[in-house]
C-alpha cells in the first residue's frame, strides 16, 4: 500500500510549482522526477558528494538529506535557475571555459554552493573558497580548475578583468 500524496508547493527558480507527492520523498526526487529539473544529480544520497546541492532560501542543502515537505512554501534555487535567461552566471561561464566540470556530474553542486560563497564574500581567499566547497566530492578535475572558475567568476562579479590566464586554460 502506498502511502497517500500530499500537495506541496515551492518556488523554484522564480517560478511557483505545486505537485502532489508522498510525504517520505526527499527534495532531489520531486526535483528531478516531478519537477523535470535534472541538473540536481542523485549522488551517493547519503550527504557526502555534494552533488545534489541546491539553494533553499538562499542557503545550501544537499537535497537527497531534506524531505520535500520541509522545502514547502520556501524558495529553492536549482542549477537551471543560476543563468538569467539566455545569459549564463559567471560560475557557469567559468566552468565551461576552464575544463572545470570535466564529467559534469558534480558541477551543478559546486557552483550552489560557490554562489552563495560568492554573495557573502565578493572576494574570497583559496582557502575561503576550498572551505566553502568541501562538502562537494569531484572524481574528475582534481579541484584546481574548479577553485580557478571560482576566483574568476568572483572577479567578473565586481567588475574586474576576469580574462583566464594561459596557465588556466593550457597548463604550463
Amino acid at each position: 500500500m502506498t502511502a497517500p500524496k500530499v500537495l506541496g508547493g515551492f518556488v523554484v527558480n522564480g517560478e511557483r510549482h505545486q505537485t502532489a507527492f508522498q510525504p517520505h520523498r526527499t527534495l532531489l526526487e520531486v526535483l528531478r522526477e516531478d519537477l523535470d529539473l535534472t541538473g540536481t544529480k542523485h549522488g551517493c544520497e547519503l550527504g557526502e558528494c555534494g552533488a545534489c546541492t541546491v539553494l533553499v532560501d538562499g542557503t545550501p542543502v544537499l537535497s537527497c538529506l531534506v524531505l520535500a515537505l520541509e522545502a514547502q512554501g520556501k524558495d529553492v534555487t536549482t542549477i537551471e535557475g543560476l543563468a538569467d535567461g539566455p545569459d549564463l552566471h559567471p560560475l557557469q561561464d567559468f566552468f565551461a571555459e576552464l575544463g572545470a566540470s570535466q564529467c559534469g556530474y558534480c558541477s551543478a553542486g559546486f557552483m550552489l554552493a560557490a554562489k552563495k560563497l560568492l554573495e557573502d564574500n565578493p572576494d574570497p581567499t583559496r582557502d575561503e573558497i576550498r572551505r566553502a566547497l568541501s562538502g562537494n566530492i569531484c572524481r574528475c578535475t582534481g579541484y584546481i580548475k574548479i577553485f580557478e572558475a571560482v576566483e574568476l567568476a568572483a572577479r567578473r562579479l565586481r567588475g574586474e578583468d576576469a580574462t583566464p590566464s594561459r596557465e588556466a586554460l593550457h597548463g604550463q
